[in-house]
């Protein structure tokens, strides 16, 4: 059995959970998020949601942890929301925002402009003496992660000085240089 999978998600106030047609859509005070699934029993009794698989095959017991995680992040999503934060290492390197588009200094011959998708706000830090932070919030998980993964993939963390966009406690493995 799934250890993942067998564990109940509980609905909380203001979020309501609907299933129909391999289909479940969750809607909260954040906003609306569906989520496609097959082959897996999804039951909404009193509050809780707990999914069910008829067999042990192999792509079953994927697909079972998997969903389970999947509703839970979309539940979590419209309550909560997810926020993922990224820090500027570098001497120069600077970030602002104008509604959704994000203009990045790191390094480059000129900025970096980039359109945020409107499900997701972007708010940027700057405070004397401490690194530009760039801080991404919506309710849906995959796409903060992805936008996150696209904004540090500019200028990677690199591993001698450390410089580069790198996630909010982020460890960067690094390395000793050349010695004399």
């Amino acid at each position: 059995m799934s250890r993942i999978g067998k564990n109940p998600i509980t609905i909380p106030e203001g979020v309501t959970v609907e299933v129909k047609d391999n289909m479940i859509t969750a809607k909260g005070k954040l906003g609306e998020l569906t989520q496609e699934y097959s082959e897996i029993k999804i039951k909404v009794e009193d509050g809780t949601i707990t999914l069910e698989r008829d067999s042990d095959k192999k792509d079953l017991r994927a697909k079972h942890g998997l969903y389970r995680s999947l509703i839970f992040n979309m539940i979590e999503g419209v309550s909560k929301g997810w926020t993922k934060q990224l820090e500027l290492v570098g001497v120069g390197y600077r970030a602002s925002n104008q509604g959704q588009k994000l203009d990045l200094a790191v390094g480059f011959s000129h900025n970096i402009i980039m359109d945020i998708a409107p499900e997701v706000t972007v708010e940027t830090i700057t405070e004397k003496g401490k690194n530009p932070i760039v801080k991404l919030t919506s309710f849906d998980k995959q796409l903060v992660g992805q936008v996150a993964a696209k904004i540090r993939g500019f200028r990677k963390p690199e591993p001698y000085k450390g410089k580069g966009i790198k996630f909010v406690g982020e460890e960067i493995r690094r390395k000793a240089g050349k010695s004399a």
